[in-house]
């Protein structure tokens, strides 16, 4: 679906009366099948009018954002979940044998959707928060304290919403640079934040800025992290920016984004889902919650 000069164009499946050889008419009708074929159901006229509704209040939606196509609805989430290995070149000594959180940038699936983490917490836009909510867009946040202790119910109205709140530690310091004791506190400090807050102990943990090392990720275990998700691409207001040459999107890649305003960008978080979306559409791609998969 695509929308031009404020009209919803949608893509509806119609039957028409009176099309099949025979001239069987009327909702529910049979329509005469070729030889060998089993005989076919029309589809009863309010189904079709329901699902036209149901085009029309998304296409809306869609007008009433400022997006250019209707986002593409995801995929059900696999039975089975696939198996997340640490990605090429991001392993640290003994990543394997002593079964720290696998590190990665893009889920294994064929399917053609990403998933969208957004960081940090320091902008606290309610019109984000609506328009998630309309359009019903799933994604992930990772939170840190010294930014979100500012608004602690901002991110309970995410969590109610559904949005899983995740770890990126307590100050976002530099963790490479610390020792292992001070890299647990950050993070077990987080998780206790995210548990006495919002009442659930966070399973997913990004480092700040990506920066790891084999302390990050045995204190991470330590803390109860089964996860370190990072990203294949980041979304600005006014641009993308990728870790791959080919400078395009993957099947299962993870998209980067934060919690930022006209303090930090020329436009809004609003302003950066319309990019985001527009791109994922135009290109195939729905977009998938990340816990789904893991």
């Amino acid at each position: 679906m695509r929308i031009r000069g404020g009209i919803a164009v949608l893509a509806v499946v119609a039957v028409v009366s009176g099309c099949a050889q025979g001239g069987d008419s009327g909702a529910g009708a049979k329509v005469r099948p070729a030889a060998g074929q089993q005989p076919l159901q029309a589809p009863p006229a309010r189904a079709l009018d329901a699902y036209a509704t149901k085009l029309r209040a998304s296409a809306a939606v869609a007008e009433r954002w400022g997006l250019a196509r209707v986002p593409l609805k995801p995929p059900a989430p696999p039975a089975k979940k696939p198996r997340i290995t640490t990605r090429k070149g991001f392993e640290v000594a003994g990543h394997e044998e002593r079964g720290l959180p696998p590190v990665f940038t893009t889920v294994p699936t064929r399917e053609k959707i990403v998933f969208l983490t957004i960081d940090d917490g320091a902008e606290k836009d309610p019109a984000f928060l609506r328009m998630m909510s309309e359009l019903k867009i799933p994604y992930t946040a990772f939170l840190s304290d010294y930014l979100v202790k500012k608004d602690y119910g901002y991110f309970a109205r995410m969590r109610d919403a559904g949005v899983g709140l995740n770890n990126h530690t307590l100050h976002h310091p530099f963790l490479p640079a610390l020792s292992y004791d001070r890299q647990k506190r950050e993070i077990c400090g987080m998780q206790d934040v995210i548990e006495k807050r919002y009442g659930t102990r966070p399973v997913l943990f990004r480092p700040p800025f990506g920066n790891y090392n084999a302390d990050t990720l045995r204190a991470a275990k330590a803390c109860g992290i089964t996860h370190a998700p990072l990203w294949n691409e980041e979304v600005f207001v006014d641009r993308w920016a990728y870790r791959e040459w080919d400078r395009d999107i993957h099947p299962g890649d993870i998209v980067l984004s934060h919690f930022r305003g006209k303090e930090h960008w020329k436009g809004t978080m609003t302003d950066m889902i319309r990019r985001f979306l527009d791109k994922v559409t135009a290109k195939g791609y729905a977009v998938a919650r990340l816990e789904d998969y893991l």
